[in-house]
């Protein structure tokens, strides 16, 4: 079976042994990388969001998270947030 390339900046070769590694691991090694992934990701938001408000408070940071992943009208509605008015 051939592959498209994804990456560009990655040898062909290379992409198909991860592409193989993948294909090898369980589901819950997988979802342990997921996780691992979006708590990295979470834990870059939050250093960016303490970098432009370092006087935020533990629930400002959240509302500020979350401001970043669910629309502007759900954070109005739910949290009262407007991260239009009050920033990301």
């Amino acid at each position: 079976m051939t592959v498209r390339p994804q990456a560009l900046d990655t040898a062909p070769e290379i992409e198909q042994r991860q592409i193989e590694a993948w294909r090898r691991m369980q589901p819950w090694e997988k979802l342990r990388i997921v996780a691992e992934l979006m708590r990295a990701t979470d834990e870059l938001a939050v250093a960016g969001i303490r970098e432009r408000h370092p006087n935020a408070t533990p629930r400002e940071i959240q509302l500020r998270l979350g401001a970043l992943r669910i629309d502007r009208e759900s954070m109005i509605r739910a949290f009262g947030w407007d991260p239009e008015q009050k920033g990301y």
